[in-house]
């Protein structure tokens, strides 16, 4: 892929104290997690949290007991944890992919949870030339190490693209000619109804809640996988290189 540039750190960095954590975020340091002791205040504090509203970081207010478990050092009740990927934004790909001449093919994961099923599907996903991954900020899995290791790299290779109003971005493919396909049991309709050589996002859900509402009604296409035997679903990473492939078997028929 041509629009990866990132640096590749082997594992999560983890900064703690107040200053050290505003140092961070003003260098540009992408902020995986964060995590503020509960009911702390001061100046510093005020410092951090308008810089999180500068740079749209959310925090989970915790008990120091948490941050204690983290770490024994001297945290302040600040504790924040480095992604080892730079993320990128979604707006900033697709021009690029219609500038080459191609068609997008873009992966959205609606609340992945499980780091090594986000590993896997990221394997899956870069195999197949997919141009992005699309994840919300709250809610998915933390791109750490097991995800990397799952992935077998792959999530340095491919862009993943973080970001806070899931809904807006959603919508934003959609306005941009990409056609939205949703892999859900709630239709009749199969995965091979669909043309996918035409500009794609497909869209999977979690094991546990699926694709939210919003996201479905505003679909084009619901598409099911066809199963046969007695258990009712597939793992999710299986579920998305099912359908991955059925796009590339029809974009190279």
């Amino acid at each position: 892929m041509a629009f990866n540039s990132r640096p590749q750190r082997e594992s999560n960095q983890m900064v703690f104290g107040i200053r050290a954590v505003v140092e961070a975020i003003r260098s540009g340091k992408e902020i995986e997690a964060l995590f503020i002791q509960r009911g702390i205040s001061g100046g510093l504090i005020q410092e951090l949290k308008e810089l999180m509203n500068e740079y749209q970081i959310t925090a989970q207010q915790v008990p120091v007991e948490k941050l204690n478990r983290i770490t024994q050092k001297n945290h302040q009740g600040v504790i924040a944890v480095i992604s080892p990927i730079v993320y990128q934004k979604i707006e900033n790909i697709i021009p690029e992919v219609f500038e080459k001449g191609e068609t997008p093919l873009i992966l959205v994961l609606d609340s992945i949870t499980d780091v090594r099923n986000m590993g896997a599907i990221a394997r899956t996903a870069e195999c197949a030339g997919v141009h992005a991954i699309v994840i919300p900020a709250k809610g998915s899995a933390q791109i750490n190490p097991d995800a990397i290791k799952t992935s077998a790299g792959a999530l340095y290779k491919i862009p993943v693209c973080r970001h806070d109003n899931f809904m807006q971005t959603v919508r934003f493919l959609q306005e941009s000619g990409l056609q939205l396909v949703c892999c859900t049991e709630k239709t009749q309709d199969n995965i091979y109804k669909p043309d996918y050589t035409v500009p794609t996002a497909i869209i999977m859900g979690s094991e546990e809640d699926g694709i939210r509402n919003e996201i479905i009604r505003i679909s084009d296409h619901l598409a099911k996988i066809p199963m046969f035997g007695e258990i009712e679903s597939l793992n999710v990473s299986v579920s998305t290189g099912i359908i991955l492939y059925e796009a590339i078997r029809q974009r190279t028929a």
